[in-house]
């Protein structure tokens, strides 16, 4: 199976779902308790992230990392922000050493 395009595909799922029923659809319930409730989800998420890389086996940080990458999607797609404009800034930032590109935005 071709996963290059992955994200997109999820982009396009989830914005079909913000408006949907919230009885049938997580997103939806999630878009519907706003933008705080899915902050919360990322924050756990990453927590889950952290904990299955300090101490689970390499299928738990997968699924964790999955499960981030899936409620950050659902954030940026709240927020309307596009998935192109978030690799846009990788690609801007791409070969620029992480020290001099966090010194640039005073981090």
């Amino acid at each position: 199976m071709d996963h290059a395009d992955i994200l997109a595909r999820l982009e396009t799922v989830i914005a079909g779902r913000l408006g949907a029923d919230p009885e049938t659809s997580y997103v939806a319930r999630l878009h519907a308790k706003g933008t705080g409730k899915i902050a919360q989800k990322i924050g756990e998420e990453a927590t889950e992230v952290v904990i299955a890389a300090l101490t689970g086996d390499d299928a738990d940080l997968t699924g964790e990392a999955a499960d981030l990458l899936f409620h950050l999607m659902v954030m940026l797609g709240a927020r309307g922000v596009p998935l192109g404009a978030v690799l846009a800034e990788l690609a801007r930032r791409e070969g620029t050493s992480g020290i001099i590109e966090k010194a640039a935005r005073g981090a």
